[in-house]
């Protein structure tokens, strides 16, 4: 196991109706001007957005507010935001939604306390400070309520970049799964593959002797598979969307990816995708990730082996490991068809074609990306190819 350090500041306010809490809370965590952000039509209708707006203004707090976040959420937007911000001497941010919200939530708290062009922080700047966030989750998938991460897709050449820091923790996350049981069926899929990418982007790892860390990503990967069929057949059922909820945060505030060495290729190829065709995220890794796997798998075939034997059950060959291995990662697309996901580059309306402007785009050059195995531009055409 490797040194690490890990900080994970996030306030979980968690149950039915905690969003009716959200004006306490944000005092609580000294804010004063909030900025409430959210995406579309959803929240108004449900009434989500009016009973927030209620506990803030009972609890005597300023707020204005700025709707329209899209998946896939985009610069625009952000920088309408961060005007806002600075205009209203906004000092906190509450983001009312799901991954996309959040992200741009993050984004423009970046930016609020910075005087040149936020993009810059997803170009490699180093990031300092922003101003706090929270967040009330109706989507679970991205984990972004506990994460340090968020990714933006910038409209001057539809280029999708993340950034990463502590400081884009959220303050306090408040989690009521009732709030994800109206979702449609394909984006609750969506989720699902999106937690579970977010694990597995951990999992296979070279670091030795992680066994801790195993044992917790495959509990998370089993209950994402019980659960997730469970949510769909029932969308009303409470226990399911709360075990999905608690699954998708814990998924990705990097508690299972302590002490280990992450690969994160599959995302980085995934963003070319979904920002060149706009797919759901979650959809975009259902056909990314399983390509990459069998590209991959033989640089430690034991490790794949070991994910089919204990997160999808199969029998262990030890003459043929690479047969158990294959076993596993059919499982998982298997799986994934099963919520109604896409597994091939056809059934997200990608094309062949496209594959060369998809590798340049990505900028590697000389360079490699990815960990647990370092991708030359030739390997990540031949995995697009493989997912063709």
């Amino acid at each position: 196991m490797n040194n690490f350090n890990f900080y994970s500041p996030t306030y979980f306010v968690f149950g039915k109706e905690r969003e009716n809490e959200a004006g306490k809370y944000i005092k609580r965590f000294n804010g004063t001007r909030v900025l409430i952000h959210y995406g579309s039509g959803s929240v108004i209708k449900s009434g989500l957005l009016q009973r927030v707006k209620k506990s803030l203004t009972e609890n005597g707090i300023y707020f204005t507010e700025l709707g329209g976040v899209v998946p896939n959420p985009r610069s625009g937007l952000v920088y309408t935001g961060i005007e806002l911000c600075k205009k209203d001497k906004i000092d906190f941010i509450l983001a009312v939604g799901g991954g996309s919200v959040i992200d741009s939530a993050k984004a423009i708290a970046l930016g609020a306390e910075y005087d040149g062009d936020f993009w810059d922080f997803y170009c490699g700047k180093r990031i300092e400070k922003a101003l706090p966030v929270a967040t009330i989750l109706t989507l679970t998938a991205a984990g972004s309520e506990g994460s340090m991460g968020t990714v933006i897709t910038h409209e001057n050449g539809m280029l999708k970049r993340a950034a990463n820091h502590d400081v884009l923790r959220p303050v306090f996350s408040i989690l009521n799964p009732e709030l994800t049981c109206s979702l449609p069926a394909y984006q609750t899929a969506c989720g699902a593959i999106d937690m579970m990418a977010h694990v597995m982007e951990r999992y296979f790892t070279n670091t030795q002797n992680v066994e801790i860390t195993d044992r917790l990503a495959e509990g998370i990967l089993l209950t994402i598979i019980k659960e997730a069929p469970i949510a769909l057949a029932n969308p009303s059922n409470y226990e399911a969307r709360a075990n999905l909820m608690w699954a998708g945060m814990v998924a990705h505030n990097d508690t299972c990816g302590v002490g280990r060495d992450s690969d994160w290729s599959s995302h980085q190829m995934e963003h070319e995708l979904s920002g060149l065709y706009d797919v759901a995220h979650g959809a975009g890794l259902a056909v990314m990730f399983p390509a990459w796997m069998k590209y991959v798998m033989n640089h430690d075939i034991m490790r794949f082996a070991q994910f089919a034997v204990r997160v999808w059950g199969c029998e262990m060959n030890f003459q043929q490991p690479e047969e158990t291995a294959l076993q596993g990662i059919q499982r998982y697309e298997e799986f994934a068809k099963s919520l109604g996901m896409p597994i091939r580059f056809a059934e997200l309306g990608a094309k062949a074609e496209d594959i060369p402007f998809m590798v340049k785009t990505l900028g590697l050059g000389e360079n490699t990306m990815g960990s647990f195995v370092k991708l030359t531009e030739e390997d990540v055409k031949k995995i697009y190819e493989l997912a063709v």
